[in-house]
C-alpha cells in the first residue's frame, strides 16, 4: 500500500513530533507499505523518509522544481519524481495514494488534506483520510466538521472515511483492515 503522508518540513516546538513521525515512519517500512511524502530532507518530512529507509522501506519523494533547485530534496528516496509545481505535486500525491494520512503540520498540511477530504465528500476519492491527532493537535478541526453537520451543511455520510485517530496503534489497526478487506469501511 502507498501511504501518502502529509507533514511539515520544520521540526516544530515539540519535540514528541519527531519521536512519533519516527515511529510512523518504522513501522511503514518495516510493515512493507511504501511512504509518499513531498520529497524534502528538513524537519518532519526529513525525519520520517529517513525512518523508513532505514527500516528498509520504499520512498517516493514528490517535490516540485524549484525545491529540487533550491536543494531541500532528500537525496536518499527509493524515487524522486520532480513536478512543475505545487499543484502538480499534490496531483501526483494522490494518484499515488492509497491511504492518506495528514500528521501534525502547518497551512500547507492543512490544504493538501483538505482536499483529500473534499475529495471524499464528493465521492471522487476512496481511500482513508487519517487525521493524526497526536496530543490533540487536530481537536478543533474535528469540531469543526463536526460543527458542519450540526448545521446541515454536511452529514455523517459525506465525512465517510475520513479518521481522528490519536496513536500509531489506530493507525496500524485502521490500515490493517484495508490491507485484509481490500477497502476501507
Amino acid at each position: 500500500m502507498n501511504i501518502t503522508v502529509y507533514l511539515g518540513a520544520s521540526e516544530g516546538s515539540d519535540p514528541s513530533l519527531k519521536k512519533a513521525v519516527q515511529e510512523l515512519g518504522t513501522w511503514i517500512g518495516k510493515s512493507g507499505n511504501h511512504l509518499v511524502y513531498g520529497g524534502s530532507k528538513t524537519g518532519l518530512m526529513g525525519a520520517l523518509a529517513e525512518s523508513v529507509i532505514k527500516s528498509k522501506g520504499k520512498v517516493i519523494g514528490v517535490e516540485p522544481q524549484f525545491f529540487i533547485d533550491a536543494q531541500v530534496q532528500y537525496e536518499a528516496v527509493t524515487k524522486l519524481i520532480a513536478t512543475k509545481d505545487i499543484t502538480e505535486r499534490k496531483e501526483k500525491m494522490i494518484e499515488l495514494g492509497d491511504a492518506f494520512i495528514a500528521f501534525p503540520g502547518g497551512t500547507g498540511t492543512l490544504e493538501e488534506i483538505s482536499e483529500i477530504i473534499s475529495k471524499l465528500s464528493l465521492k471522487q476519492l476512496d481511500a482513508p483520510c487519517i487525521l493524526y491527532n497526536l496530543n490533540g493537535y487536530y481537536d478543533h478541526l474535528k469540531g469543526l466538521l463536526e460543527h458542519m453537520i450540526e448545521m446541515e451543511l454536511s452529514s455523517v455520510e459525506r465525512q465517510q472515511g475520513i479518521y481522528f485517530l490519536d496513536n500509531l496503534q489506530q493507525i496500524k489497526e485502521v490500515l490493517g483492515g484495508i490491507k485484509e478487506h481490500g477497502k476501507y469501511l
